[in-house]
């Protein structure tokens, strides 16, 4: 499961980070070149902007995940 954000700014990284860290599945950062962990606060900022894939497992609750995403933006 897939979906595109934008990471604009630093506190936005921050935020993922920190949603990511809270949610109760694995949560990844993807770009056309690399595969990040959003639990990872360095690999989050290291991202920031750039246009990224967030990416979780296929067995996640896809209305979960939308929100996980919508606040991420």
């Amino acid at each position: 499961m897939t979906k595109l954000i934008d990471i604009k700014t630093t506190r936005q990284a921050e935020k993922i980070n920190l949603l990511a860290s809270k949610a109760p599945y694995e949560v990844w950062l993807s770009t056309d070149t690399v595969m990040l962990d959003a639990r990872s606060l360095m690999s989050v900022l290291s991202l920031v902007g750039k246009r990224a894939a967030v990416v979780a497992e296929d067995n996640v609750d896809p209305r979960s995940f939308c929100k996980l995403v919508d606040k991420m933006a």
